[in-house]
């Protein structure tokens, strides 16, 4: 009696190998964009609440541009998407849209993400 592995054992304990190596990895790129999802829909809501709790109780008004300075409220690293690129720049993915704005004061806005799982994430100002 011979001892080992017939060959079609071997093709399929490499057809199983195989297929948990592709589960896995489809797994971890699911994992990945909820994770990417996940701060996104967090910066949105840190600038929203800056925005309405900070920056309007302060002064009045939401700012037409957002930049750190006029947005102190908030933690900068949010203000970038995950991707690493600024809020409203080129290939972001997190939008800063104010509405009714006269010589840099506006009286109201939309801050947008588009998610990769999801329907874009999007909360507009209270005021």
């Amino acid at each position: 009696m011979k001892k080992g592995f017939t060959a079609l054992e071997l093709v399929i304990a490499i057809a199983f190998v195989g297929a948990a190596v592709v589960f896995f990895f489809m797994q971890r790129a699911t994992i990945q964009a909820f994770a990417r999802d996940d701060h996104n829909k967090t910066a949105v809501n840190a600038i929203y609440y800056a925005l309405e709790d900070v920056h309007h109780f302060v002064f009045g008004y939401y700012p037409e541009v957002l930049t750190e300075e006029t947005l102190r409220g908030a933690d900068p690293r949010f203000m970038v998407d995950h991707a690493g690129n600024f809020i409203g720049n080129i290939g972001s993915h997190l939008f800063y849209e104010p509405e009714n704005c006269v010589e840099g004061r506006c009286s109201s806005f939309i801050i947008r993400a588009e998610l990769e799982r999801e329907t874009d994430f999007v909360r507009r100002s209270r005021h």
